[in-house]
Formats: C-alpha cells, structure tokens, sequence
C-alpha cells in the first residue's frame, strides 16, 4: 500500500496552528486507502523554524493515525531542538526520525 502524501512541518506551528496541522493531517488520511498495513508514513520537518510543545502533541496526533491504519510515523529532518523536546518530554521514542 502506498503511505498517504502527509503535509510537511510548517516554518512555525505553535498552540495556535497545531490543530490546523492535524486536521490537515486527517484529511490526508480520510483520502487515503483505508490498509496502510506495514506502511511507513513520512512528514518533513525540514522547515520548521518556530514551535512549542504543541508540535509533540501534534505529530503524536497523526502518529495514533498511522497505528490505527497499521502504518507508522517517521518525522524526517528533525530540527535538534524538536529532538531535545521530544527527548525532555520523554516522547522522542514514539517520534522516529
């Protein structure tokens, strides 16, 4: 099966722009084949600039997205701070980069 096309991390996503992100998310994955079995889903985090702790929550979001599809999350081109964050908040295992 083919992983959904997910849209890439923006430049900045705080508390005010994360469910935006995730509902963009979803409807990715509302489009996509329902069996996403074994499948790795990729978002881009190249871009991203400014952010709080919200961009954990969100990509945890579409992480339990991924795992009710069968599929998995890789974040790609995580900035080291998003590293160091996910690392303090004790998430950095369930964000695979």
């Amino acid at each position: 099966m083919a992983a959904p096309n997910l849209p890439p991390l923006p430049a900045r996503l705080t508390h005010l722009e994360a469910d935006a992100f995730v509902r963009r998310c979803q409807d990715v994955v509302a489009a996509a084949a329902e069996d996403s079995a074994g499948t790795v889903w990729c978002i881009d985090a190249r871009a991203l600039q400014v952010f709080d702790s919200s961009v954990l929550a969100a990509l945890l979001a579409v992480a339990r997205l991924a795992q009710r599809r069968g599929a998995r999350l890789k974040v790609q081109s995580m900035p080291d701070r998003l590293r160091a964050l996910a690392t303090l908040y004790g998430v950095s295992e369930l964000l695979p980069a």
